[in-house]
């Protein structure tokens, strides 16, 4: 068997187009459950109904600002938002993988978030529809960069090696004025009806979405499904191996991907180079729990689908 390369992949560089365009392997490319959430409490007190949260939220028909719009990081790369956050003070966020606001090419070819260079919290953020790989299309929404697990686990010295390798989960703060575009479902599968706190067996099917400039507007290609390989012990469930007939490629990193049953699972976030071609994604379980404890905002939660889970579409 071919041995394969991690690689911090699927962002499309803004800056550099000879980036975007080059290799892909450096380019910045389940169930219900009542078991505990990794840490304290359970998953119950993470996540809130779209009609529980305080907010009164855009018809999934008209929204704009929704998961899976494209995301792009003022000087550093495009990307695709996964899910909806709030917070008590009534603050919405979208999420994105933190290395869409790193700074060089050397970050995609070391998933070491501990290490890697990212642009500062409060770096400009777009959220864009119909970008291609040159055109960065129709701004419909902004905000800026509020919690970065990268900056965060540099600044406080953080030295699991698990921790390090895959915690890739990032917080675009919504403006104020944007608010009324949003809408908390994955396009086309709809939900999350909830976040999985088991992780995935082999052969268990689950469902993405990735909105990269470089399908040039094709929205077809944006929803896929795949296969999870079985959990590995090794990374202590902070990642899940996955097989799509079209994998992730650059601009499709932070996409959401859901479980069997419409569960948020985790957000892409590196590309294993060997045959076959595997996806990984960070479990959003224990980003979700790392980012409520080192990011300050209290409160912080997932906000579910206003849409049921699809997954015979």
């Amino acid at each position: 068997m071919q041995r394969s390369t991690l690689y911090r992949a699927l962002a499309v560089t803004v800056s550099a187009v000879v980036a975007a365009t080059g290799a892909h392997l450096i380019a910045g490319y389940g169930t219900a459950s009542s078991q505990p959430w990794p840490g304290s409490g359970s998953a119950e007190q993470f996540i809130l109904a779209a009609d529980k949260s305080g907010h009164r939220w855009a018809s999934a028909a008209s929204a704009t600002v929704t998961p899976g719009v494209q995301t792009n990081t003022q000087g550093a790369r495009q990307c695709t938002a996964n899910y909806t956050f709030v917070d008590d003070a009534g603050n919405v966020y979208l999420g994105q993988a933190a290395h869409c606001a790193g700074t060089g090419i050397g970050d995609l070819a070391d998933p070491d978030g501990c290490t890697a260079d990212s642009l500062p919290l409060g770096t400009a953020v777009t959220f864009n529809r119909g970008g291609l790989l040159m055109f960065p299309g129709e701004v419909v929404g902004t905000g800026h960069l509020v919690y970065s697990s990268w900056l965060t686990m540099q600044r406080d010295g953080e030295q699991d090696r698990n921790t390090c390798a895959y915690n890739d989960f990032a917080l675009v703060k919504i403006a104020p004025e944007d608010l009324g575009k949003v809408n908390p479902s994955v396009p086309y599968w709809g939900g999350p009806v909830g976040i999985n706190t088991t992780g995935t067996g082999t052969g268990d099917r689950v469902y993405g979405y990735g909105n990269s400039g470089l399908r040039f507007g094709i929205a077809e290609l944006s929803p896929r499904t795949g296969q999870s390989k079985a959990d590995g012990l090794v990374t202590a469930g902070w990642t899940h191996a996955l097989t799509v007939p079209m994998p992730g490629i650059p601009g499709d990193s932070g996409g959401a991907f859901l479980d069997r049953n419409g569960y948020a699972l985790g957000t892409l976030s590196t590309l294993n180079i060997g045959l076959p071609i595997v996806n990984n994604i960070g479990d959003i379980s224990r980003e979700l729990t790392y980012a409520r404890a080192h990011s300050g905002i209290s409160g912080l939660s997932l906000v579910l689908g206003t849409e049921p889970f699809n997954p015979n579409r």
